[in-house]
């Protein structure tokens, strides 16, 4: 198995600015992610951003870096200028690791980078987990991944999917007995030869009503091959909460 990592890093943030520079315990997170994929196999990692001092920084650290225009309306485009700087062969795995991720598990990357190695006739592959929280499931901001029974994904969605309607007549707002809905995982696998695709395609209905852009490799027929992982991969850093309990984990570990 081989494959490329590439982590993009954005300054803007609404919720957390210059969220990719955030301190954990004397270095910025972005570092704190890379080290973290630096313990996988992937033959080369790359940050890839829009600004030049997060460019700078991680050349600091001895990080290969790209530079990469700063209107990309997604994260997914960025990685397709990303592969055409790079020069990348149609067949190349990449897989998306967020900046934002320092606590990500160096298995969980191989494991999904290893499963599109695994399914020639998938363009991406990504991570699932099961519920175990009746909140979680019914809250719009937790994306759901619904799956045939080959592994692949039939849809994603805000709301809470599968519906069970029997079940949720007796009790609204519980997860079903004997059911286990997926709570999608923003990690990604990428042929190259999609993300030289990607930005072409056409977005369809499903993404802008449901504003999540792998719907577009979906409604374009393209499959998706999901990882499903029985643990919860660690905590990402979304909100300024997020950033102390990562810094306390840091903090404990060092």
């Amino acid at each position: 198995m081989s494959f490329i990592a590439i982590i993009p890093a954005r300054l803007a943030s609404t919720r957390l600015p210059n969220k990719p520079l955030a301190d954990i315990m004397g270095k910025p997170m972005v570092i704190r992610t890379a080290e973290q994929v630096q313990k996988t196999a992937a033959k080369a990692v790359y940050i890839a951003t829009d600004s030049q001092q997060v460019i700078d920084i991680a050349q600091h650290y001895g990080l290969q870096t790209l530079l990469t225009q700063a209107d990309h309306p997604t994260g997914t485009d960025r990685l397709a200028e990303a592969v055409d700087l790079l020069g990348l062969m149609d067949s190349e795995i990449i897989v998306n690791i967020q900046g934002d991720e320092p606590l990500i598990q160096p298995q969980l990357i191989e494991a999904v980078a290893n499963l599109l190695h695994q399914q020639p006739n998938a363009a991406i592959a990504t991570v699932a987990t099961p519920y175990t929280s009746d909140e979680s499931f019914f809250d719009p901001n937790s994306v759901k991944v619904v799956c045939g029974l080959s592994g692949q994904a039939l849809y994603f969605s805000r709301a809470p999917i599968p519906w069970a309607r029997d079940a949720l007549q007796q009790q609204p707002k519980r997860i079903a007995a004997g059911l286990t809905p997926l709570h999608h995982i923003g990690i990604y696998a990428y042929r190259a030869s999609f993300l030289r695709q990607f930005p072409n395609l056409v977005r369809g209905p499903l993404e802008n009503f449901e504003s999540l852009e792998q719907l577009r490799a979906l409604e374009n027929g393209y499959s998706i091959s999901v990882y499903v992982t029985p643990d919860a991969p660690a905590l990402g850093v979304d909100t300024p909460a997020d950033l102390d309990k990562v810094r306390e984990i840091f903090k404990n570990r060092l």
